[in-house]
C-alpha cells in the first residue's frame, strides 16, 4: 500500500521539515526500494504483487507505474483500517486459500529476508505482525483461515495516527484467542530524525 509520490499528496509529516516537493522525491525513493524488494519475490514465485494506490485517479497510476508484472488498483474511500480491509479482500477473492499480507512503503531497510521471514511464519501462525520503532507496524499477515469470512477487528477500533496501534492491535487480537507472531522491529520513515541514517544513501 502506497501514495502517489506528488507535492502535497504524501509525507505531510515529513514534508513539514523537509518541504513537500523533497517529501515528494523520498516517498518515491521509497517506493521504487519497496517494489524493487517485492517484485525479486514475485519473479521467483514466493508471492503474488497488488500494488494499492492513493492520492491519484487511475490515469496517473497508470502513468506512473506503467506495465508492471504485478496487479494495481486504488486504495479507495475510507480511513486506513477500511482500505485495508478492502485489499485484503481483493487479494483473497483473486487468490482462494492464499495467505495474505499487507506492507508499506516506509521501510528503507526492507529487504527480501524481512518478506521471507513473514511467508515462513504465515506457515505457523495464523497472525503476523512486524512492529516498528513508532508503535506501529510495517506489516500484517493473515492466514487464509482468518479470511473467510474476512475479520473485522484487525482494521476496526484503531487510532491509526497514535503510537499505541501495535498494542491495541495485539489486545484485539489476544481477545480473539489469538497471539500473533512478531518479526523483527523496524524503524519507518515518517519524521526527519527518522531519515537521517539515510542522508548518505540514495534518498539523499
Amino acid at each position: 500500500m502506497t501514495r502517489w509520490p506528488a507535492a502535497g499528496r504524501c509525507k505531510r509529516r515529513l514534508a513539514v521539515s523537509l518541504g513537500s516537493g523533497r517529501a515528494a522525491l523520498v516517498q518515491r525513493g521509497l517506493t521504487r526500494h519497496t517494489l524493487a524488494v517485492v517484485e525479486g519475490l514475485r519473479a521467483s514465485g514466493h508471492l503474488h504483487l497488488r500494488i494499492a494506490l492513493s492520492g491519484c485517479g487511475p490515469g496517473a497510476a497508470r502513468r506512473w507505474l506503467g506495465h508492471r508484472p504485478g496487479e494495481f488498483s486504488l486504495q479507495g474511500q475510507g480511513g486506513l483500517g477500511e482500505r485495508m480491509r478492502r485489499q485484503v479482500l481483493k487479494a483473497s477473492h483473486r487468490h482462494p486459500g492464499a495467505p495474505v499480507l499487507l506492507i508499506g512503503t516506509d521501510l528503507p531497510g526492507l529487504t527480501r529476508q524481512d518478506l521471507r521471514a513473514a511467508i515462513a511464519a504465515l506457515r505457523q501462525h495464523p497472525f503476523v505482525l512486524g512492529p516498528a520503532a513508532d508503535g506501529g507496524y510495517w506489516l500484517m499477515g493473515l492466514q487464509s483461515c482468518l479470511l473467510r469470512p474476512t475479520v473485522t477487528w484487525p482494521f476496526t477500533g484503531i487510532n491509526w495516527g497514535s503510537d499505541q496501534v501495535l498494542s491495541h492491535t495485539l489486545q484485539r487480537a489476544e481477545a480473539q484467542g489469538l497471539r500473533p507472531h512478531c518479526l523483527q522491529c523496524h524503524n519507518d520513515l515518517d519524521r526527519l530524525q527518522d531519515l537521517r541514517p539515510w542522508l548518505a544513501g540514495p534518498l539523499a
